[in-house]
This record gives structure tokens, sequence and C-alpha cells, in this order.
């Protein structure tokens, strides 16, 4: 990176000294919107070539139809929604729906590459969230002031930073896959110390939890956090999205109770596998009535051994088993309730637990391990693409 960083400082004392021009995307790129695409145009025009949308996965690919609008080398950036303000680089036979933006060089003295690696670096800047709906509109764009070196100099950061993309893509890669390597072990060394000698006597959940309560929404004024079924994540389990309700405001499904150490199930679509341990933060809010609450016997069971029973392959198939309905399939309370766990001394759930902990904070605490070195390599990446695409403006 040093020998590359000194190349482009000896292009910039030999091409620009004294600076460099910093030109407005109007300035230097033609400005186009998409056109409206609906799903049912897309399967009436099913063909091999891409129409680019505003999501980011799959490259923004929303369908492919049998003509193309666009053919050559373009930018396009999502100008509304959760993904506003991203840019992707084209260069082929296209289309973009309405929802995207296209930039077009205006003379041959802008690489497009380098344009997208620098407009990447600012335009999330100028992303507006007026009315909850994020927006960056081409009268924005045309106004973004970028730095504009020499051709000679745009070619060279552009090979330095594809270099460096294709080799943080491949360490990723890696990276990624030791990381699901170790969720499998981890998987695999749960399932082997949930599983206890035959001896060990098992109690159902109901067995091994208390009755909860349902809030008295006449009896209370107070604000509480509600955790509706998509706030908890499928990922890592945590509490991600919760909204303030009272009594004026509630949903009709914000009625139970919960404590800390409670361990909440997503009954609804049960093997989407929604369930978290309750913490502190969450100390007698509410949840949906789409969770079963299960709140230990805390002299006979461990609030965390009913947790990683309840993320066990056992656990999930017995819920697939017992639900019942197709387009929303759940599963009762009381079914829930029904599944058997075994119920080793304390001492015996508090050592597994500890285990447990371990290896859990190793596979998805982002600083801790893998995750962490993932993203250590992308903030090193993003570090020296910043210092590439730096640039003193020229005085006038």
């Amino acid at each position: 990176m040093i020998s590359h960083q000194s190349k482009i400082e000896k292009l910039i004392a030999e091409l620009c000294p004294n600076g460099v021009e910093f030109k407005s995307i109007g300035e230097i790129c033609q400005i186009n919107r998409g056109r409206v695409m609906s799903k049912d145009y897309l399967k009436d025009n099913a063909g091999e070539y891409p129409v680019y949308s505003s999501q980011t996965a799959n490259n923004g690919i929303f369908g492919r139809i049998n003509t193309y609008d666009y053919d050559g080398e373009y930018l396009t950036w999502t100008t509304d929604g959760a993904y506003a303000g991203s840019i992707f680089y084209r260069n082929g036979k296209f289309s973009i729906t309405n929802v995207c933006g296209l930039l077009k060089a205006k003379s041959d003295d802008v690489n497009m590459k380098f344009l997208s690696y620098i407009l990447s670096t600012v335009s999330k800047k100028y992303v507006s969230a007026g009315m909850g709906n994020p927006k960056i509109m081409s009268n924005v764009m045309e106004k973004i002031k970028i730095p504009l070196p020499p051709l000679a100099i745009q070619e060279e950061i552009v090979k330095i930073l594809n270099s460096f993309t294709e080799l943080e893509a491949e360490l990723e890669a890696e990276l990624e896959a030791e990381l699901e390597a170790r969720k499998k072990q981890y998987e695999h060394y749960r399932e082997e110390l949930l599983v206890c000698d035959q001896k060990i006597n098992r109690k159902t959940l109901k067995e091994v939890t208390l009755l909860t309560d349902n809030i008295k929404w006449k009896e209370t004024n107070k604000t509480y956090k509600y955790i509706d079924l998509t706030s908890v994540s499928r990922e890592d389990h945590s509490i991600c999205d919760t909204i303030e309700i009272n009594a004026n405001n509630t949903p009709s499904r914000a009625q139970k109770l919960i404590e800390k150490n409670d361990v909440i199930f997503a009954t609804t679509r049960p093997t989407l596998r929604r369930f978290t341990l309750i913490d502190d933060n969450f100390d007698g809010q509410v949840a949906s009535t789409g969770y079963c609450v299960l709140r230990a016997k805390k002299d006979v069971v461990l609030p965390k051994w009913i947790y990683f029973n309840v993320s066990s392959s056992a656990f999930n198939d017995y819920t697939e088993k017992n639900q019942e309905g197709s387009a929303y399939p759940s599963i009762s309370d009381v079914k829930v309730k029904a599944f058997t766990i075994p119920i080793p001394p304390l001492a015996e759930q508090e050592r597994i637990v500890s285990i447990l902990d371990k290896f859990d904070a190793l596979v998805n605490d982002i600083s801790i391990g893998l995750p962490a070195e993932l993203s250590a390599r992308r903030q090193q990446y993003e570090y020296y693409r910043g210092k590439l695409l730096t640039f003193d403006e020229l005085k006038k």
C-alpha cells in the first residue's frame, strides 16, 4: 500500500502540485431517473437484461426483462428508502426502476469507477429523512461537489482500490466461512451438552415455570416499551426495535408483562425462531400476546437453562411438528409448555450454561474473535480508501 501511495503522490506532484479542481456532479455527468416497472411487467417481459431497483441485495437486481434502456458505463444510485444514497457501478445493457437515479459522464475526463468510489464516500451525507422516508433526489445529487484529479491519477486510484476490494472480499469470504464453521461447531457442542444422562429427571416447561400476568391498561398511566413480534432479531436474538406505548395508543396485542430473566418465544411462525432472554433494559415492559413468556422457577431451573433449551434443534423440531395453520402457522402456549427438558442439579446447569455462554460470546459478540477481525478489516479498507480519495482543493 505504501508503494502505491508514493506513486499517487508522485503523480500529484507532477500533474496537479497546487491542488485539484472540485466539480459538481451536475457539471461532469448527465443525470436521469428510471421508470416505473411492476412485478407483473417484469413477469410479462421476462428476459436476460437486468433491471436494477432500490435494494442492495443481489447487486440491486429487481428482475430481468427482454429489453434494455441503457448500454455502457454508468452509475446508479438509490433515490428513496432505507438504502437511499447507495452507489453502484454498472457496465453493460440494463434498465432501472423509478427509485434509481442514473449518472453518465459528459466527457472522457471522468473515470466512472473512480466516480463510484469517491461518490460512495460522500453520498449518504446528502440523504434527507423528512417524513420518515430517506431521499436523495436529482436536484441534490447534481450539487454534490467532488475532487476531480487528472485522468491518470483517477485510473491509478481505481487500480489500487479494485485490487484492495478484491483482497478484502477474499479475506471476508475466508473469515465468514470460518465463522460459519465455528457456529456449526458451537451448535454441535450445545446439542451434546444439553443431552443429559438418561437418569436425569425431565420436566415440562409448564412444571418449571411460573404463571405470568397481563397488564391492566385501565389501572395505569405509565409509558412502556412494547416488544412486538418483529422486535426480536432472528440472527442474534437481541431486542432491536421497540415503540413506546401507553393506555391511549396501545396495540390490541400489547398485553404481556415481562420481567428480567424471562425467556420469550414467538408462537406465530415459530420456526422463524424469534426468542430472547429479557435483560435489565426491558424489565417491567410489555410484550405481544404473540409471545409465550417462560418465567423460571429459580429454585429448580436457571433462566439461561431454559433459554439454551429453547435454542436447541430438539425444540425447533418440536415446534415445527406441533404448529397449526398454513398461511400463518402458530403454536399455542400450552403446546410450548408441554415440551420437556432435562433438569440436572442447579450446579450442573450453571456449569453447562457457563460453557455455552463462552461459546455464544466467541461466535456472536462483535468485539470478540472473528467478527472483530472482519470489522477491523473493513475499517482498514475504509481508512486507506479515505486517504486515497482526499485531495487539496485548487485555489482559484
